[in-house]
């Protein structure tokens, strides 16, 4: 999550740790310059990702971490209008870049979510498909996010997390941002989920998709 609460000082007075401080290193208008460039957005293979999820008319998907929004209309058009889409951040700074978006694109199922640190604060209990995209690692108490976030999940939910693998990861040298599909497991096991998809998309990250166990 790419989080600014009242300052960069203030947020890392608050939470303090290596995460948040990294977070908190620039504003948002900066952030978006980083997260929609080009070489980045091609990386990020959009559509790959959205084709392996088979998503189905109707569905309802969180995306965690939002950011400046690149997976939201894409996913508003793959659940269709019957569908939602959840854009989850903790910086409403961002909600207007995705709302221009979701304008510009003409759809209408796109719902932008303040969230908390510790908690998406979803306004529904009927999430399909939790999707945190280079996010995860940017969450201190990882364990606790994903215990709250599965009460907003349906019994046949999804939670699919991408990371960069440990070894290549841009934080590589500092442990506290870098997350590993085996830290992963344990976290999300003890929130209830297992894996059941193990996708082989990126050369530098993990992919993963966990079911209810």
């Amino acid at each position: 999550m790419r989080i600014k609460f009242l300052s960069s000082l203030a947020l890392v007075a608050v939470l303090g740790t290596v995460a948040s401080a990294q977070l908190a290193s620039r504003p948002v208008e900066d952030w978006v310059k980083v997260l929609e460039s080009p070489e980045r957005l091609a990386g990020l293979k959009i559509d790959d990702v959205i084709a392996r999820l088979q998503l189905t008319p109707g569905n309802v998907v969180a995306d965690l971490g939002a950011g400046s929004g690149p997976f939201e209309v894409p996913f508003a058009k793959a659940v269709g209008p019957n569908g939602k889409v959840y854009a989850v951040d903790i910086d409403r700074n961002f909600f207007p870049h995705i709302e221009a978006k979701a304008k510009a694109a003409n759809v209408s199922n796109v719902v932008t979510v303040l969230g908390g640190a510790s908690d998406p604060q979803l306004p529904t209990s009927n999430v399909d498909v939790a999707f945190l995209h280079d996010v995860l690692h940017h969450i201190d108490n990882r364990a606790a996010y994903l215990k709250a976030l599965s009460k907003y999940l349906k019994p046949t939910s999804r939670i699919v997390v991408i990371e960069f693998n440990p070894e290549q990861s841009p934080h590589k040298d500092q442990p506290a941002l870098v997350v590993s599909k085996d830290q992963a497991a344990r976290w999300l096991a003890d929130a209830g989920f297992t894996p059941i998809a193990d996708v082989a998309l990126f050369a530098d990250k993990w992919f993963v998709v966990y079911g209810k166990s």
